[in-house]
This record gives C-alpha cells, sequence and structure tokens, in this order.
C-alpha cells in the first residue's frame, strides 16, 4: 500500500472503491523545485527593468494616501511632494529591501503541515474573493457561510493544497462588517493547514492578528509566520489607507503581506509587456520596501494580480501568452531582489467548467512552474475572472497542482540501476508488468489522475457516460461525506468564540445581508 501525489491510498484496480474509502488526506510537503527555471531576460534587461523601475520611484514617485505612511517616509528621509507623493531614492529602496528575509517559515497549527518558504520552495492556496459559486448541484448562485465552510473542508483534505485561505467564497448570509471574523474562524476551525487573513480594513485585520493570537500565542506570533494577509496596489502607482493601514497591522506582529499591485495590462500599465513589467515591479517595491520601515526584518512577499485586458471589449483576460511571459519576467525580478514571490494560478474568464477554463488555467498554472512562483493563490476554483468559484473545478484545480508537483520535483534517479538491470531480465519482446520492479514502483512511477477518464469509450459508457463536471462534483460530495474535523483545543475553541461574539457586540451589523460587493 502507497499513498500518490493525489493523497489516495491505492491498492490496484479491483479495490478502487474500498481505496477511496481508505482516502488519505495528508498534505503535501512544500514543493521543493527540481527542474531548471525559464527565464527569458538576460543580465543587461534584467537591470534595464530595475533602472526603469527606480527612475518611476525617484522622478514619477507613488501616491501613499495615508498620513501614517507619509509621517513614517518622512521619517525614514524620502522626498514627499504635494502632500502625498513620495519619490524613493534607488539607495533607499535598496537598502530597506536587503533586510526583507529570502526564506522563512510557514507554521500551522499543526506542525505536520508547517512549511519552508521561499527561493526553491514554493505552496498552493486556494482561490478566494468569489461572489458567487456554483454548488454541488452545478448552480451558480449567492455563497453562505456553510458554502465557505465546505470549500475550507475541501482544501483540508486536497494534499495540493497547503493552505486553507480565507473568504474562498463570499457568505452572504453575514453582515459585511462581521463576516472578516466568521471567515477567519472558518479558516481556523476546518483546517490545520496555514490560511490567509482578511485586510478589508486596518481593524479587521488587527482582528485577524488578535484571533491569530488566540489560536497560536501572544508571543509565538511575534517570532513566528503564522497568516499572510494580501494588500492591492491602486495601478497607476496608488497606495490608499485601507491597504496601508492592514499592512501595518500584519508587520508589526512580524506576519507577512502580498504587496500586490492590481494590474490589468493595457488599461492601468502601459501597453507593452516589458513596460508593464517595470511599472508593476516600481509599484511592488515601493510597497516592499514600506514593510521594512514599520518593521525592518518582517517577512514580506512581492505580489501581483496579473490580467490583460481585451482591446475589443475591456474585459481582463486570463491565460494569454503575455501573462506568461511576465510571470516569467517578475520571476527573474523578484530573484534579483532576493524576495519571495506571489503569482495568481488556474485563472480563467470562462463560465463553466468547459475547455476554455481548462486551457486558459493549464497554461498559466505551467508558467508558473517554469517562472519559479513561490505563493501560487487561486489555485483551485477560479473561473468567470474570479467572479464564481467552482466547487467541481476546485477538485480538478487541486488535482492538476497536484500533477505540477510531480513535474516540478523534477527526474527521480533512485531507482535508475534497478529499472536498467530490468532490461535485461525482459530482453527483447517481452514485457514489465509482473517484474519485481514494476511491482515495487508501479504505484508512484506515474501519477494516475482520478478525475480524468483514461478508460475505454465502451467501460466510459458503462460507468454512465460521465464528464468531468459531473465526475468532479460526484468527487466532491464524497469527499464532504468522509471528511474529518481537525479539532481545535477546547480552551482555544471557546476563547475565539468569545472574542468573535464581543466583537459581534461591538461592531454594528449595518450592512445589509446578502447585498452585491
Amino acid at each position: 500500500m502507497s499513498v500518490d501525489a493525489v493523497g489516495t491510498v491505492r491498492r490496484g484496480r479491483g479495490a478502487r472503491k474500498q481505496a477511496r474509502q481508505a482516502r488519505d488526506v495528508t498534505m503535501l510537503p512544500a514543493l521543493k523545485r527540481g527542474i531548471p527555471l525559464t527565464e527569458p531576460m538576460d543580465a543587461e534587461q534584467i537591470e534595464r527593468v530595475d533602472n526603469a523601475s527606480m527612475d518611476i520611484l525617484e522622478n514619477v514617485g507613488v501616491v501613499f494616501r495615508d498620513d501614517i505612511a507619509i509621517a513614517d517616509w518622512k521619517r525614514a528621509g524620502a522626498d514627499v511632494r504635494d502632500g502625498d507623493r513620495v519619490h524613493l531614492d534607488r539607495g533607499l529602496v535598496r537598502e530597506l529591501i536587503k533586510s526583507i528575509p529570502e526564506t522563512f517559515t510557514y507554521h500551522a497549527r499543526n506542525p505536520d503541515n508547517t512549511l519552508p518558504f521561499g527561493r526553491d520552495h514554493a505552496i498552493f492556496v486556494p482561490m478566494t474573493g468569489a461572489p458567487y459559486l456554483r454548488d454541488l448541484d452545478d448552480v451558480r448562485r449567492n455563497p453562505t457561510l456553510e458554502d465557505l465552510e465546505n470549500f475550507h473542508k475541501l482544501s483540508h483534505m486536497l494534499p495540493a493544497m497547503h493552505s486553507s485561505a480565507h473568504h474562498i467564497v463570499e457568505p452572504y448570509d453575514h453582515p459585511i462588517s462581521q463576516r472578516h471574523l466568521r471567515i477567519t474562524y472558518s479558516s481556523m476551525k476546518y483546517s490545520d493547514k496555514t490560511f490567509m487573513g482578511m485586510t478589508t480594513s486596518p481593524k479587521n485585520a488587527e482582528d485577524v492578528i488578535d484571533m491569530c493570537a488566540i489560536l497560536f500565542g501572544e508571543d509565538y506570533i511575534d517570532t513566528h509566520p503564522v497568516v499572510t494577509g494580501n494588500c492591492n496596489g491602486n495601478s497607476p502607482l496608488v497606495w490608499d489607507e485601507t491597504m496601508l493601514g492592514a499592512m501595518r497591522a500584519f508587520n508589526k506582529r512580524n506576519q507577512p503581506v502580498l504587496c500586490s499591485p492590481f494590474v490589468l495590462g493595457g488599461a492601468n500599465t502601459p501597453a507593452s509587456v516589458a513596460p508593464t513589467v517595470a511599472q508593476l515591479n516600481a509599484e511592488a517595491l515601493s510597497a516592499l520596501a514600506y514593510t521594512q520601515v514599520v518593521r525592518k526584518g518582517c517577512p514580506a512577499i512581492y505580489g501581483h494580480y496579473l490580467s490583460t485586458v481585451s482591446m475589443k471589449s475591456g474585459a481582463p483576460m486570463a491565460g494569454t501568452p503575455e501573462i506568461s511571459l511576465m510571470n516569467l519576467m517578475i520571476g527573474q525580478m523578484a530573484r534579483y531582489y532576493k524576495v519571495p514571490w506571489r503569482s495568481s494560478n488556474t485563472l480563467g474568464g470562462a463560465k463553466t467548467l468547459d475547455a476554455q477554463a481548462g486551457y486558459e488555467s493549464a497554461t498559466t498554472l505551467m508558467a508558473l512552474q517554469m517562472a519559479g512562483t513561490n505563493y501560487m493563490w487561486h489555485s483551485a476554483g477560479w473561473n468567470e475572472a474570479g467572479m464564481h468559484c467552482s466547487m467541481a473545478k476546485f477538485v480538478i484545480d487541486a488535482e492538476q497542482c497536484a500533477m505540477a508537483y510531480r513535474m516540478a520535483e523534477g527526474i527521480r534517479w533512485d531507482d535508475f540501476d534497478e529499472a536498467i538491470a530490468a532490461v535485461s531480465d525482459v530482453g527483447p519482446g517481452g514485457h514489465y508488468l509482473g517484474h519485481p520492479h514494476t511491482l515495487e514502483n508501479f504505484q508512484r512511477a506515474f501519477f494516475m489522475p482520478e478525475l480524468f477518464d483514461n478508460n475505454s469509450i465502451e467501460q466510459w459508457q458503462a460507468e454512465g457516460a460521465l464528464e468531468a463536471n459531473e465526475r468532479a462534483l460526484k468527487y466532491t460530495r464524497q469527499m464532504l461525506k468522509d471528511y474529518e474535523e481537525p479539532k481545535l483545543d477546547e480552551g482555544v475553541n471557546e476563547a475565539l468564540l468569545d472574542y468573535i461574539a464581543r466583537r459581534e457586540r461591538e461592531i454594528p451589523a449595518a450592512d445589509a445581508l446578502n447585498q452585491d460587493h
């Protein structure tokens, strides 16, 4: 008996049903890449992008719409003009980002799920932020807290997912002003992996950090990264008060933040690949530098949300060749500055789980592996440009990530001599199916997807002629039936619920339920 990269115990074709019932949900270790990266820029071109970015920071400047940040920048020696436009000397930027750790460790409440991160270590993180879902009946509708909990359960059970993220879907049955509390609790309760924290306001971010302190301990989180925040910039060249306040809440407690310009290539950047990367790079560097003004040495992640815009409709696009090229370039820039970096994975604009969804997602997934991305966010469920999370696509994407994981691990050489010896044993015209080496290695030799059908058409028809979407929904229903909760310590659970109850009394529930966001 052994476990494959999908996390399913295998005992042979005749016992597949029994094998599914004995599902192993052990999380895969952090991906340690064993294949070469694709680096399209030479040293001169990297320096050209760096120089253009530094010229933007020095001569154009970046707007920080936040009085605290402006005061911080003035104390740090930046040149502030027109009230909120910060001009950053390249020497100051380089000095600040030098203190960002190139690697660190994510600590989970289950120590077995703790993850090395950065350099050649990478993690897969589910999508977040969908205002709709496609549910177990493939119906597109508004999500509830129960739907979010189900996604967190799936995140816990899917071995290739290294995190339960946070608001994978928006729970419309809770007021907007209080959702972050229930979202954070769900991330903590239904999975014992690392997770993300809401940065929708500075106070919401502080609540997340308070809840992390309850879960892990006040002193512990000050020295151990346990949660990830995301702060989006307003391209071109603006950081606002909400994001900067949330960033400070995480940085002050030594928790990493994704510093993410929100790029719509051709709309809020130049309509050209290399200049877009230069602008994005300047925006990311300005935020990365600010994290070190807040707390020197705190972990931070070079981030971005990357899309191109259709020049026919103005709609954001995914899976285009330019996005892949930009990811390859951004990976080179992050390594040039010796900081870990994030990109978005398995993105798509399709409205259903169709061929478009598959092609777009696969293109992005492969580009991220070749680019050396460390934090692969939106790795499961994303469709319709992020407007919905599909339960079927969620599990298929996770299996695709497991396949990418296996590819990116690289070539295994540990059984080379034994396998070559088998060639002599079998000889011309023979077969390897009963050879001891095959019996010893067949379970790990070649990835065997659960959710793709490779049977004959006769067998496929006999088993119901199910297409990928229905197979995935059937698989997901069974997974949720098999779910076993990784129980929180009773005292910690009670303290978290007490905190939520107190904060819900303090926060006005003025936001109407089920309103569009």
